[in-house]
């Protein structure tokens, strides 16, 4: 609220055309959505993001699953993993648009791109980090592949998922914003790019505050995700924060 406060006051000194203040965003942000202009920019922005996050999700896990599980799948795909996570995967974008054009196709690969590597990372370190003694009292009770991957291997590993997807949720959120500012310059990013190109500044935040409580939402609703798998992994830090 003193944050609010504050930058109401100091937003009124400054000039409108380089500086706004939140009574005008509010009032920009009941503008656009009486209009519909917000409401249509959100779903035009939401569809590639949840295409492209879901698909990262769905793929990333299990392939992070497997580098970490077997030294062979390790060893022939790790370094391309580590590679394709410290690229600078933005610049890709201009080769990503001359591939899949501008519209729906390339901001759900875009995303995919950003999120896949740190779902895959993480959880591939995840599986490193296993105690290899659980994993050895599995083989002592004759224990298959599956069986110790699906009760032993995946539940160690939930707390390292669940950090590579929120890590995803902030990579996905990037993703779909610079997607729409390289491509079709429609969605949310479109919207702050316009707004920007008219110095309409309460407008162009408008999408940028929304973006940023989405993001925290999302990222709450994995926290929430974390506590309905792994209920047993709230107990285990509560016990060691005590």
């Amino acid at each position: 609220i003193i944050a609010l406060l504050i930058w109401e006051y100091f937003g009124r000194q400054s000039n409108p055309l380089l500086g706004t203040y939140p009574t005008a965003i509010f009032k920009a942000f009941v503008e656009m959505l009486g209009d519909g202009r917000l409401v249509s920019a959100f779903i035009e922005s939401g569809k590639p993001f949840a295409a492209g996050y879901a698909a990262a999700a769905i793929i990333g896990i299990p392939v992070g699953l497997l580098l970490g599980r077997y030294r062979f799948m390790e060893a022939g795909f790790g370094i391309y993993i580590t590679a394709g996570y410290a690229t600078p995967l933005i610049a890709l974008v201009p080769l990503m648009i001359l591939w899949f054009g501008l519209g729906f196709t390339v901001k759900a690969v875009i995303v995919f791109l950003l999120s896949f590597f740190p779902i895959c990372m993480n959880t591939w370190f995840g599986v490193k980090a296993v105690p290899k003694t659980l994993i050895e009292v599995g083989t002592a009770f004759c224990a298959s592949q599956g069986a110790i991957m699906r009760g032993i291997v995946v539940p160690a590993t939930i707390p390292y998922i669940m950090a590579g997807l929120r890590l995803g949720i902030g990579k996905a959120v990037i993703a779909i914003v610079i997607a729409e500012f390289q491509t079709a310059v429609s969605g949310l990013g479109g919207v702050i790019i316009n707004s920007a190109n008219s110095f309409r500044t309460a407008e162009m935040f408008v999408p940028v505050l929304l973006i940023m409580i989405v993001a925290v939402l999302l990222t709450a609703m994995v926290g929430w995700l974390e506590k309905f798998v792994a209920p047993w992994q709230a107990e285990i830090t509560q016990h060691e924060n005590a």
